[in-house]
Parts: C-alpha cells; structure tokens; sequence
C-alpha cells in the first residue's frame, strides 16, 4: 500500500473532539473551562473570525499559486519537505508512544508519534496516517493550528479552530490557544488512566516527574525521569530504561526521520511550550484591557488608568519571570545529546561580538548558560502588544540591572546578568532609547 495514498484515517477531519497536534496534549476539560479567564471568542480576539496570517498561511498560498512545489516520498510522504519549507531540523524530533492523541488506532510503544518543532512552528506526525499536523504563533491568535492532507501527490491544508481548540485551550495552556507537555503513566500498549494524576511539565518540573508517555535519548547520569517506561502493577518499569543512547532496541527506527528522542531537544520543547502560552496569555490579557479601556468615556478612562497600568505590569511580570528562568530546577548531573540538536539549535542565533548568544546550552546545572529565554527573538515576543513589550523590556532592565539578592532572581549572579544585558543590546533591534544610550556608552 501506497503510505501516502488517502486513508480512513483515526484522527476523522470532522469529528467534534479532534484534537490536532494532540500529541502534545490530551485533557477532558469542559469548554466552559477552557475560557474562565480570557473569551477568545470576544472582541478583540474573535479568535474564528479573525484572519490567521503565519508562516503556515504563507506556505499554503505558495502552494495555491504554484511558486512552491512539494514532492512527497513514497515513506514519510510530505513530511520532509514540510520539515524544510518551514526549517524545522529533523534534530528537534521527540517521540511520544502513550495515546495522548484521538490517533489511538495508530499510536502504540512500537509506533511512536514524532514531534519536530522550531522558535515558531511545530510538527506532528504518525506512521500509518495520511495527516500531518501544523500549529504556528500567531500574531493575532496565538497558537493557529492545521491539518496537511495528503492526498497522493497533493497536500491540502486547512485551518482547524475548535476541533483543536477543546485540548488546545484549556487549563494546561494558560487558557489561550497554546500547547503543552505532558507526562503520564502509560501502559504498555501506550494506554493511560486519565484518573491517574499527569504532569504538564517546563523547566521548573521536577525532573523525576518529566517525560511520561515520551521516548528519550540522551545521558542523564543519576537523575530519574519517567520516559522510556511502562507500568507494571501500579508502578513504572524504570529498570534498564536510562540513559538511552538510541532506539534501536525498541523502534524499527528506519520508520522515522530519525533513531533519536533526544533529552535536549524535549527540554527546550518544555520550556517552548509554556513560554509561547506566556506570551499568547500576556498579551490577549492587555490587549483585552486595552479594548475595554477604550470604551470608557473620558472622565471613566482617567480613573481606570491604574487599573489598565495594573493589568499590563502584571502581565509583563509573567513574561519576564518565565522569560528568566525564575525557578527553574537545578540539574544534579550533566546532561548529554544524543544528536546534534544542540549545534544545529544554536546556529540560529543571533550571537554578540564576543560570540555569546542566548541559545548556549549549560547543561551541567541548568539549561542555558544565560539564563534568559531564546524566544525574545521569536514572532511571538516580536507581535506583542507595544505597550506590553516596553513593559516587559523596562522590567528586564531593572531586573538586570539590580544587585544580586536584592530581588527574587537569586539564581542570577552579578556577572551573569551583565552579560544577558550585554547579549540583548548587541542582538536586539527594537530596544527603547534607554537601553541603546547605555550600550553606546559602554563601547565608547
């Protein structure tokens, strides 16, 4: 059989539930949840009204017109050509086995599902499906997600709102349109008890709780997490199941793009993740605040300033508490790749004159050598509100520019909040005067 030829496929298009890009997450919330704190539905989202405008959008009209031209294999289809029109290293690659996903038909421990992601877009696909699944930020929407049909020698995409929206805006995404990692006790077959307690997981998750559900590849040393194992009774197989240097024992690995689930790539995924909901929820929370401060009268408005000025710094302190690795868990052993994810991951840069960057791993101790999220230069960060990104950068700077101890960012020492200060003014453009006079100063 023709593995790009249309299917029946598991995942219907039009079934009520579907979640796409699911992989990342499966939770039972009631819609009524799903919005307690922001309705997207509402002006100024108007989430399924608002015209979708991504590097998704910007493929498909290529393809419509012709200028782009995919050519699916007879193996993986159209995944490798997606991969490359939106630079997506094949080294992001995370397998997820537990039936997380309304794919249950195709998902099992031998038939993982592959996730591949970069700074704004990510990737979902299964062997034995004739979709691939696209979510990307949004400058208006936050996360926008899609499914890519492949249809033989032709690939239709098309915008999916509430089939993936009823898992995709829920508590575990801040309640905006986002994604999440999840850990769980799977079973052998990939099945899992949604009584059992899971995790959504970041950089402040304890490492133990981290990876259920997931394969992982990659040295660790001595501490634990919960990938790579399944149940026995009621507790997790963990015996024989660390430090794996690749799949080969449990995958037919020639199945997929690659032999890996490498550690690296699913601990900057985590991080992405909540990241990206940070900055969506942030900002749908002022722009919000924004569009009912206009509706006031003039009188109105002057005395609801400090409420609007409230909602803006407390949505900037969000970010930039997020953004600085406030919290994060320290590592007790060296972390080790098992690909070239953390090559390929930091050649995107951008770097300073001393060759510093914000995408150097540290992996010793932390994540990052400088503690401050690589996503201040992603879309996202870059279309946020102008009032709520001068806020986030004001706050950045006195953060760090403050003596060590003397606020809540004491993993941050004096010398290393210079150079994140440093880094930033050399790779940032779009810096309020403030910062560049110091910068200029400083090179005098």
């Amino acid at each position: 059989m023709n593995p790009i030829a249309p299917q029946r496929s598991a995942f219907p298009i039009q079934h009520p539930a579907t979640a796409l890009f699911a992989a990342l997450l499966v939770v039972l919330t009631a819609a009524s949840d799903c919005f307690a704190q922001i309705d997207i539905e509402k002006p100024p989202i108007d989430y399924s009204k608002t015209q979708d405008d991504n590097l998704v959008t910007r493929l498909k009209a290529r393809l419509e017109s012709g200028e782009t031209t995919l050519k699916p294999d007879a193996h993986f289809g159209f995944l490798r050509p997606i991969l490359k029109e939106l630079d997506v290293s094949i080294t992001s690659q995370g397998l997820v086995f537990s039936k997380t996903s309304l794919q249950v038909e195709h998902i099992a421990t031998r038939n993982p599902r592959a996730i591949y992601f970069n700074d704004d877009v990510y990737v979902g696909w299964v062997r034995g499906s004739n979709l691939i699944e696209l979510s990307v930020s949004d400058a208006k929407l936050g996360a926008v997600f899609y499914s890519a049909e492949q249809l033989g020698s032709r690939l239709r995409i098309r915008r999916r709102d509430y089939d993936c929206l009823a898992c995709h805006a829920t508590s575990m995404t801040q309640g905006v349109p986002g994604h999440t990692v999840r850990s769980v006790f799977p079973q052998h077959d990939g099945s899992f008890d949604f009584r059992r307690k899971s995790f959504v997981t970041d950089h402040r998750s304890p490492f133990k709780e981290r990876w259920g559900g997931w394969y992982v590849t990659g040295n660790h040393g001595d501490m634990q997490h919960m990938g790579n194992a399944v149940l026995s009774g009621i507790s997790l197989r963990t015996t024989g199941n660390a430090n794996l240097e690749d799949l080969r024992d449990r995958i037919f690995t020639l199945d997929w793009l690659s032999s890996y689930s490498d550690i690296v790539a699913l601990m900057v995924l985590e991080h992405q993740t909540q990241m990206h909901n940070t900055l969506t929820k942030s900002n749908f929370l002022v722009r919000r605040a924004l569009y009912d401060h206009r509706q006031l009268d003039a009188a109105k408005a002057v005395t609801e300033q400090k409420e609007l000025d409230l909602t803006i710094d407390d949505a900037a302190k969000s970010i930039v508490e997020y953004m600085l690795f406030l919290n994060e868990t320290p590592l007790t052993s060296e972390i080790k790749s098992s690909t070239r994810f953390p090559t390929v991951f930091a050649r995107r840069g951008p770097d300073d004159k001393q060759g510093r960057s914000l995408r150097a791993f540290n992996l010793q101790t932390r994540l990052l050598e400088y503690p401050c999220s690589y996503m201040i230069y992603s879309d996202a960060f870059a279309t946020l509100e102008p009032v709520l990104r001068d806020r986030v950068y004001q706050r950045l700077w006195t953060t760090l520019n403050a003596d060590p101890g003397s606020d809540e960012f004491r993993h941050l020492s004096g010398e290393l909040r210079t150079a994140i200060r440093e880094i930033i003014q050399e790779t940032k453009d779009d810096l309020p005067e403030y910062w560049t006079a110091v910068a200029s100063t400083a090179g005098e």
